[in-house]
């Protein structure tokens, strides 16, 4: 019986395979592999697991050779290193406020102008050193300011050091054998050495909130720093390191061209806010992304995902004014290369501007802050 009921399929698929007869094809699916046997059935496929966003950078970043970790500024603690839980309250005029900053973005981006990650031009040159870096005195260009005076009067900076080249002339000397850290505004040196108009030092960097209090030296006051919030000029700084690594582990520094007048929110110190505007941002002010938000549903290049992750997981901080929204970036100058620049440089060829042409600042949300007069 199993014989003869096989005899015929069998004849069929045999016609088929060597005449190529009309309305063979359907025929020859079930003739299995010539043998006279039934096909094996298909092992199903179990469907790929899609990427997180953090994994696609991560693998972006190894295609480039890139396997160290860089190291933290600050406290764990700190408003720059602490992540955020998913229910951290909002601030009640969240939506309005950041609706005010996509609408500042948009009409950024239709004069094409912004936004933008600032480097070379009003980014952060940071020069780490050595245990046995000699030092130098750098003069304060300023009313007495006799605590930051001595502060200054051994600081480690090589010869070979070079300020942003434009407008702020912003410096950070970074020890970490120390752990000591001095920044400058408006840095120079002339026949009789280094002098810098502002800035602070900081020792014990490593448990320092990132911002200028009495605890940042002996003497320090809450307006010593670089910046116009008195938070650190390093903090919130995207690195080389970072961005090599793939992977931005603090929360990001922003600038933005309405920064509300007479208060700023802890822990900034101070401000220079001069918009009357209830939704300007003020100084201090701690953004995110919603955390609900599936970055990796995204188009995002590797560099605006990786700060698209930090915003989610650390937020964004209100660190100074400028005149198109910027986050705040390494200036190279001090390496004497630009590793940003070229179609195999960091941002791949492209203008910080088309680099954040997708970032999704409509799901940005303010958190609650906690405000303060002007002193």
């Amino acid at each position: 019986m199993s014989k003869s009921t096989r005899k015929g399929p069998a004849l069929i698929c045999l016609l088929c395979a060597g005449l190529a007869l009309p309305g063979c094809g359907m025929a020859l699916a079930g003739c299995g592999d010539g043998t006279g046997r039934e096909p094996a059935p298909r092992r199903q496929q179990a469907p790929r697991r899609r990427q997180t966003a953090h994994e696609q950078v991560k693998a972006w970043s190894a295609q480039r050779g890139v396997a160290e970790e860089p190291r933290r500024l600050f406290s764990p603690a700190s408003i720059w290193n602490r992540a955020l839980a998913p229910e951290a309250p909002l601030d009640p005029d969240s939506a309005a406020i950041v609706a005010a900053l996509a609408r500042e973005v948009a009409q950024e981006q239709s004069e094409r102008r912004g936004p933008w990650i600032n480097t070379s031009s009003f980014g952060v040159p940071i020069v780490t050193v050595p245990a046995g870096q000699p030092t130098v005195p750098v003069a304060l260009d300023h009313a007495p300011e006799p605590a930051l005076s001595s502060a200054w009067s051994a600081v480690p900076l090589p010869a070979s050091s070079r300020p942003t080249r434009e407008g702020e002339g912003y410096l950070v000397v970074l020890q970490p054998s120390t752990d000591r850290m001095w920044e400058f505004w408006q840095l120079g040196r002339d026949g009789d050495g280094w002098h810098a108009t502002w800035g602070g030092a900081m020792r014990d960097v490593s448990s320092n909130p990132g911002v200028y209090g009495p605890e940042a030296w002996p003497g320090a006051q809450p307006w010593w720093g670089a910046t116009a919030s008195s938070l650190a000029l390093a903090g919130g700084v995207i690195t080389l390191d970072q961005l090599r690594s793939g992977q931005i582990d603090h929360a990001l520094a922003l600038a933005v061209p309405d920064v509300r007048a007479g208060v700023f929110a802890a822990p900034a110190q101070r401000t220079d806010g001069s918009s009357t505007d209830p939704l300007a941002l003020p100084e201090g002010a701690h953004l995110r992304l919603d955390p609900r938000l599936d970055l990796a549903r995204l188009a995002l290049p590797p560099v605006t995902r990786m700060i698209a992750e930090a915003a989610q997981r650390y937020g964004i901080v209100v660190r100074d004014y400028a005149s198109e929204v910027a986050f705040i970036a390494q200036d190279p100058t001090p390496t004497g290369e630009n590793p940003y620049l070229g179609p195999n440089g960091l941002f791949e060829g492209r203008y910080p501007s088309q680099l954040l042409a997708s970032f999704p600042w409509e799901h940005l949300q303010l958190l609650a802050m906690d405000l303060h007069a002007r002193r």
